[in-house]
C-alpha cells in the first residue's frame, strides 16, 4: 500500500544521485532521480510492463495507473519520498521508489530511518540486472537521507524479486505474513555486499569489453567512395584480417545504385542494413559524430570505435563536444572506445578482427595490449611483430572518454586467449579502483606497466580526468604492492611481456649463465647481480662451442635444482677466413629449444650479438596453444610449446634426457644482456609476490588489545566539533598525543622553554639528560641547520646550549624552544600516512634526514597494511641496511618499528577524518623505539567513491 501524499518541504534536485552504470549484458543505461517533467515517461513505461508485473508490483490487478498515482510516483520531496528511474534512449525501462515510514509502517519523516521500497522493471529488460543496480543506488540515496532499514513485501511467486534482495549480501530478515514475503534489509554496507557488488561489476564491465571485441557484424560508417582516407582504410584491414562475421560500409553520400564496395554491402545509414550491427567503427568528421551516433542508437548498435578526431585533445570546446559524445551514446546502452582512437584488434580465430588503422594485423599470441595512444600502439605493434610476438587482443583507446584500461583489466582476467597483460598508460582515471584490479588481475596472470607523463605534472591533451597529485615514486610503489610489472619504457615492457608470455615463472633468484664469449658472459653476470639476482659466475663454452655443446650445457643447467633460471649468452661462429658461419642461427636455435623443452620448466633467455637468423629461429614456434590454468609461482604456467619440423642432424638426441614439458617452443631472444637480465629480475620479482600473495598477510590480534577505537572516534568527533571546517584543523601538541595515545603510540613529552629559567625548570621536571630543540617551522626537523642540542647532561650546559641556539638562530619567539628528554640512541626514522582521494590512505616510511629526502627514499603501502606489507616496508628503502648492522653495528629492534606502522594503518583505517599523520623522528634502539614528535591533521571524511554503488565515472 503506498503512503499518503507528502507533506514535507520539497528539497533541490540531487543531480549528484545521477549515474550511467553498465547492466549484466554490458550495455549501459542511466539512473536519476524521477521529476514532475516525467508524467508521459512514466505512463508510457507503465503501458509496456505485463499484467503478470503490475500484479506483483500493486498484489492485485492494476491496468493502467490513475493521474493521482502518476502526481504521486512523479513528485517526491528527496528526503521522505523519493523515486529513481533506469532510462535507455531518454525512456523508463525500471523505476524504484522508497517512502520513510514510522514503527508502524506509517508515512513519516526524521527521525524514523526505516523506508519501504518498491520496484518496478519492464518484462523485457528483466534479467539485465536492472533491479540489483537500482537496489544499490537507492540503497545509497536512503543511507545519505539517514534511512538504515528497507522494508519490502513481495509475494511468494515472484521469485526474481526476491533473489534481487537475497544476492545483495546486505544483512536482511525474513518472515511470511499475511499471504506474502516480508524482508527487512539493513543497508549498512558490509564485507558480502561490497564483494557482490565488485562481483556484478566485474562481470558487467568484461562482458561489455567483450561485445567490442567479438561482434558478430561491423559497420564502418565514413566509407569513402574512393580509395583511401580512414573509414576505407579501416573497411580494408577489417576484411583483410579474414573478420568472420558481417562488415557494412556506410556513408550517407553513397547513391542509391551503390550496392557494394569493396566487396561488401554499401548503404546510407544503419536502418537499410536492415538487420542487427553489433559493432560501429566511425570514422567521420567530429561535426557529424552525433548523427551517426543517434543512427547507431536508434537501430540497437552495441559499440562504438571513435576514431574521429576533434575532443579533448582540442580543448576546452573539444571537451565538451567528447562530453556530450559520451551521454549520447550512454544514453542508448553503447559504450566506446575513443575518441581519437587507434582502433581495436582481435585475433581470435572464430573472430578475426582487425578494427584498426594497422595494416597487418599482429600474429595470433597470448599478449593483450592496451595504449593510451596512437603512437605508442603503432611502435608496439611493430617492435611485437619484429621479435616474433603474437597478440590476443589490442586496444587502442585514444582519449578513452568512456572504456579505459580498468575495464580491459576486468576482461582479461578471465579471457582464456590472454596470458600477460601490457598497458601503456599516461593518466589513471580512478587509481584506487585501478590498484584493486590489477591486484587481482595479477594473482592469476602478469599484468605489465608503462606509465608516460610521469613527470610534468600535467593531464596529456584529451585525458580529461581528474588532476592526480601522487607522487610517481609513491604511485610506482602501490603497483608493486598491487603485483604489476611496473617499467619504464615500451622497450622494457615488450622484453618483459616476451618472456612472460613464452617462458614458465622462476621459482627463484638463482641464474646460470652460460655460452660462447667470456666478456659477454662478465657483462650478463655483473647485470645479474645488478638487479638483485643471484648468478653463478659464467659458464664459458669458449668460441669453439658447437650448437651441440650449447644443448648439452643447456640440459644439465636446468636439471640442476640449483638453477632457477638460464642466460645463454651467444656471439657468432667465426671461421678460419674471419667471416661469420652463416646458417648457425637456426641450428643454435633449434639446439636450444631442443634442450629447454627436454627439461624442467624453468626460463631461458637469449643474448645475442649480430647473430643471423637466431632472433627468428628462437621466435618461429608459434605462442597459439593454451596453456593450462596458471596457478601461484613456482607452479606457474609452463612455456608454450608447439611441435617443430625436422631436427638439424648437427644436433644429437640426448636419449638420457630428462622428459620435459613438451614439444620445443619459443625462447626470447635479446641484443643486450642488461634488457634480458632486467626482464627476468621483473619475472622473478612478480613470481615472488605471487608466492606470497597466496598466503595473504594478516593484522595480528594483539593491537586489539591495546587500541581504544570507541574513545579515537569519540575524541575525534569532539575535535573536529558539530560544524567541522572542511579545511580541517592540525592538532596542538598535547590533542595528537592524546590522539595517538589511544593506539598505542607514546609520544615523548616536550616542554616550552620560552626563557633559561623556563628550560631549566622543564629539565629538572623531565630529568637530565635533554635534549634542547626549536620547533619552529623552517627549522623543525632540521638537525643539519643547527636547531637541535643533544645529551645536555646538567644546567650549565643547558645554559650554554640555550644561549648559542638563540645566538645563532634567532631570538626564542621566532625558534619556540622546547625541551625534551633524551631517548636511547638508535636510527632516526620517519613514518607517515596520508589519506589521498584517488588512491586512499597510504603509509610511508623512510630513515629521518637530508640524505633520504633528497634521494627520495621512502617506500609506500596502502592502507590497511598487514604484517607482510610493514616487514617489506622497513626493508624495501635502499638504506634499509642501516637498520640490520650495516658496518659493525646493531641491529635495531625492527619488530617494534613493525608493530608501530601497524598502529599507525589501523588509526587512519578506522578513522578516514585523520587525513594525515606524521611521526618524525622515531628513533629505534636495540630494543624499543621513541617516538620524539607528532603532527596530526583531522579533517571531514573525503568521499569514498570506491565504496558506493556502481557509476561509470563522468570526466
Amino acid at each position: 500500500m503506498e503512503p499518503a501524499p507528502e507533506q514535507s518541504p520539497h528539497h533541490a534536485y540531487p543531480d549528484h544521485w545521477e549515474a550511467d552504470v553498465v547492466l549484466r549484458d554490458g550495455g549501459t543505461a542511466r539512473i536519476r532521480p524521477i521529476t514532475t517533467d516525467d508524467a508521459e515517461r512514466l505512463v508510457s513505461f507503465y503501458e509496456q510492463v505485463s499484467d503478470e508485473s503490475k500484479y506483483y508490483r500493486f498484489f492485485a490487478p492494476y491496468p493502467r495507473l490513475s493521474d493521482r498515482d502518476v502526481h504521486r510516483f512523479t513528485h517526491h520531496d528527496y528526503v521522505d519520498r523519493v523515486g529513481l528511474a533506469v532510462t535507455v534512449g531518454g525512456e523508463f525501462i525500471a523505476t524504484v521508489r522508497y517512502d520513510r515510514i514510522d514503527e508502524r509502517g506509517r508515512p513519516a519523516s526524521a527521525p524514523a530511518d526505516e523506508a519501504e521500497v518498491a520496484f518496478l522493471v519492464q518484462d523485457a529488460h528483466q534479467g539485465r540486472g536492472v533491479a540489483s543496480a537500482l537496489l544499490e543506488h537507492i540503497a545509497a540515496v536512503a543511507r545519505e537521507r539517514g534511512i538504515r532499514r528497507f522494508a519490502a513485501e513481495v509475494l511468494p511467486a515472484n521469485t526474481k524479486m526476491i533473489k534481487v534482495f537475497r544476492d545483495a549480501g546486505y544483512t536482511q530478515q525474513r518472515s511470511f505474513e499475511d499471504g506474502s514475503v516480508h524482508l527487512t534489509l539493513d543497508l549498512e554496507p558490509t564485507a558480502e555486499s561490497l564483494a557482490v557488488q565488485r562481483g556484478r561489476e566485474h562481470r558487467a564491465e568484461a562482458r561489455s569489453v567483450q561485445r567490442l571485441l567479438a561482434p558478430g557484424s561491423v559497420a564502418v560508417i565514413g566509407v569513402g567512395r574512393t580509395p583511401g582516407g580512414v573509414g576505407r582504410t579501416v573497411l580494408r584491414n577489417v576484411l583483410g584480417a579474414g573478420f568472420t562475421g558481417r562488415a557494412y560500409a556506410v556513408n550517407s553520400a553513397f547513391t542509391a545504385e551503390q550496392a557494394t564496395i569493396d566487396g561488401v554491402p554499401a548503404h546510407r545509414s544503419l536502418g537499410e542494413i536492415g538487420e542487427p550491427v553489433d559493432l560501429a567503427v566511425v570514422a567521420v568528421p567530429a561535426d557529424r559524430v552525433p548523427e551517426a551516433v543517434a543512427d547507431c542508437g536508434e537501430h540497437g548498435v552495441q559499440g562504438l570505435v571513435v576514431l574521429s578526431a576533434g575532443y579533448a585533445e582540442w580543448g576546452a570546446e573539444g571537451r565538451d563536444r567528447q562530453r556530450e559524445l559520451v551521454r549520447q551514446a550512454r544514453s542508448y546502452g553503447m559504450r566506446i572506445i575513443g575518441p581519437n582512437a587507434f582502433g581495436v584488434i582481435n585475433t581470435a580465430e572464430a573472430v578475426r578482427l582487425n578494427a584498426s588503422l594497422a595494416p597487418e594485423p599482429p600474429a595470433r599470441g597470448r599478449i593483450g595490449l592496451f595504449t593510451q595512444s596512437g603512437a605508442i600502439g603503432i611502435a608496439l605493434l611493430s617492435g611485437l611483430y619484429r621479435r616474433g610476438a603474437g597478440l590476443s587482443t589490442f586496444i587502442s583507446a585514444g582519449n578513452r572518454a568512456d572504456i579505459s584500461g580498468n575495464d580491459f583489466l576486468q576482461y582479461w582476467y578471465e579471457d582464456p586467449d590472454t596470458d600477460v597483460a601490457l598497458l601503456y598508460l599516461e593518466s589513471i582515471g580512478n587509481p584506487r579502483k585501478f590498484t584493486r584490479l590489477a591486484r587481482r588481475t595479477a594473482a592469476v596472470k602478469p599484468v605489465v606497466v608503462v606509465k608516460g607523463a610521469r613527470h610534468s605534472g600535467s593531464t596529456p591533451p584529451g585525458h580529461a580526468v581528474p588532476t592526480r597529485r601522487i607522487p610517481d615514486a609513491t604511485v610506482s610503489a602501490l603497483m608493486r604492492q598491487a603485483g604489476v610489472i611496473r617499467v619504464d619504457t615500451v622497450t622494457e615492457m615488450v622484453d618483459a611481456g616476451l618472456l612472460l608470455a613464452d617462458q614458465p615463472l622462476p621459482a627463484g633468484p638463482r641464474v646460470v649463465i652460460l655460452g660462447n664469449s667470456e666478456s659477454l658472459g662478465l657483462l650478463t653476470y655483473d647485470a645479474c647481480l645488478a638487479e638483485g639476482l643471484r648468478p653463478r659466475l659464467p659458464l664459458d663454452l669458449t668460441t669453439a662451442a658447437t650448437p651441440q655443446d650449447f644443448r648439452n650445457a643447456l640440459a644439465k643447467a636446468l636439471a640442476d635444482d640449483d638453477c632457477d633460471a638460464v642466460i645463454v649468452t651467444a656471439i657468432p661462429w667465426v671461421g678460419e677466413d674471419g667471416r661469420a658461419e652463416e646458417g648457425d642461427g637456426e641450428v643454435l636455435a633449434d639446439a636450444l629449444r631442443s634442450a629447454a623443452a627436454a627439461g624442467p620448466a624453468k626460463p631461458v633467455a637469449v643474448v645475442h650479438v649480430e647473430i643471423g637468423g637466431l632472433a627468428e629461429a628462437l621466435a618461429a614456434a608459434s605462442g597459439t596453444v593454451a596453456r593450462p590454468p596458471a596457478h601461484p609461482a613456482p607452479a606457474a604456467p609452463q612455456a608454450t610449446r608447439v611441435q617443430e619440423g625436422p631436427q638439424d642432424p648437427r644436433v644429437e638426441e640426448d636419449p638420457q634426457a630428462p622428459q620435459g614439458t613438451g614439444a620445443p617452443g619459443r625462447i626470447p631472444a635479446y641484443p643486450a644482456a642488461e634488457r634480458a637480465v632486467r626482464a627476468l629480475a621483473e619475472a622473478v620479482r612478480y613470481a615472488q609476490w605471487r608466492r606470497q600473495a597466496a598466503v595473504p598477510g594478516k593484522v595480528p590480534e594483539f593491537l586489539d588489545d591495546t587500541i581504544d577505537e570507541p574513545g579515537a572516534a569519540h575524541l575525534i568527533d569532539t575535535l573536529l566539533g558539530p560544524e567541522p571546517d572542511p579545511r580541517g584543523r592540525q592538532l596542538g601538541t598535547e590533542e595528537a598525543r592524546d590522539l595517538l595515545g589511544r593506539y598505542g603510540i607514546t609520544v615523548r613529552p616536550t616542554l616550552p622553554a620560552p626563557d633559561p629559567d623556563a628550560a631549566v625548570a622543564a629539565a629538572a621536571r623531565l630529568g637530565y639528560p635533554v635534549a634542547l630543540k626549536t620547533t619552529a617551522p623552517h627549522l623543525r626537523h632540521r638537525a643539519d641547520l643547527g636547531g637541535v642540542r643533544l645529551d645536555l647532561a646538567g644546567e650549565d650546559a643547558l645554559r650554554r646550549a640555550y644561549g648559542e641556539l638563540t645566538e645563532l638562530l634567532g631570538g626564542p619567539a621566532e625558534l619556540q624552544p622546547v625541551v625534551q628528554s633524551m631517548a636511547p640512541r638508535g636510527v632516526d626514522t620517519v613514518v607517515r600516512a596520508t589519506i589521498d582521494p584517488a588512491a586512499g590512505a597510504v603509509l610511508s616510511f623512510g630513515l629521518a634526514g637530508a640524505p633520504s629526502e633528497l634521494l627520495g627514499d621512502t617506500a609506500h603501502r596502502l592502507v590497511p597494511a598487514t604484517d607482510r606489507d610493514a616487514a617489506e616496508l622497513i626493508r624495501s628503502i635502499r638504506a634499509a641496511p642501516v637498520l640490520f648492522g650495516w658496518r659493525g653495528a646493531a641491529p635495531v629492534d625492527t619488530a617494534a618499528l613493525e608493530e608501530l606502522l601497524l598502529r599507525v594503518s589501523r588509526l587512519v583505517d578506522d578513522h578516514p577524518e585523520v587525513v594525515s599523520v606524521a611521526l618524525e623522528p622515531v628513533v629505534v634502539a636495540t630494543k624499543g623505539l621513541t617516538v620524539l614528535g607528532a603532527s596530526v591533521r583531522l579533517s571531514p571524511p573525503p568521499a569514498r567513491t570506491d565504496l558506493g554503488p556502481r557509476r561509470l565515472p563522468n570526466y
